[in-house]
């Protein structure tokens, strides 16, 4: 009886143990879940997703056309802030930061969710001709929105091509979301969302 209650207490500061050691390496093992962060490709536009109100996301795809990577870098748009429309802002913003205007396009669309600006998106690319699109959104955000606009573009848009790269967030701390409350709580947001989305709703 001595030895079984010994027994009990012992397992378990050893499964708190290893539960200590390896709580980092699979939390950030989850955080990868959210990434599908390829290297960028020589495209021919550059689209920059919206909701992002810090501006690295616009930032991260002038740069890239700056590289050379594309041209044009075209702008979406997820709605209005005090009456201007996140494109327009988000445009000015890479202006100021000293990157050519004449290589940025804001888009006029209005979009709630990353399925309809795909839509919208993908209908105004593929009217301007556009085959090969080099996607820029948040870093936590390139999984889902890939597998959309894949999927999308497999029904509306065969002919083309897209290529996904993430910009930083100071939030997701290079994979360490768990240290900061904003990580998690960008972490716990996305995961509902990926959830959504293969539920379809």
């Amino acid at each position: 009886m001595r030895n079984k209650k010994l027994w009990v207490p012992g397992v378990t500061l050893c499964l708190i143990a290893l539960c200590w050691l390896f709580a980092s390496p699979l939390l950030r093992l989850a955080g990868t879940l959210f990434v599908n962060d390829g290297p960028p490709v020589a495209a021919d536009i550059i689209l920059v997703l919206g909701g992002d109100w810090r501006g690295e996301r616009i930032l991260k795809g002038a740069e890239l056309a700056r590289q050379g990577f594309a041209h044009e870098v075209f702008i979406s748009n997820s709605g209005r802030l005090y009456g201007r429309s996140e494109s327009e802002l988000s445009r000015e913003f890479a202006i100021q930061q000293g990157y050519s205007p004449d290589a940025l396009m804001a888009a006029r669309w209005s979009a709630s969710s990353t399925l309809e600006e795909g839509r919208k998106a993908i209908a105004e690319l593929q009217q301007r001709g556009f085959h090969r699109v080099l996607v820029v959104t948040t870093v936590w955000h390139t999984a889902r929105a890939s597998r959309i606009f894949r999927r999308l573009g497999a029904r509306l848009a065969p002919e083309m091509s897209f290529y996904f790269v993430g910009s930083n967030d100071v939030r997701w701390g290079d994979g360490e979301w768990w240290v900061t409350r904003e990580g998690r709580k960008v972490f716990l947001m996305e995961a509902t969302k990926t959830i959504a989305d293969f539920l379809g709703i």
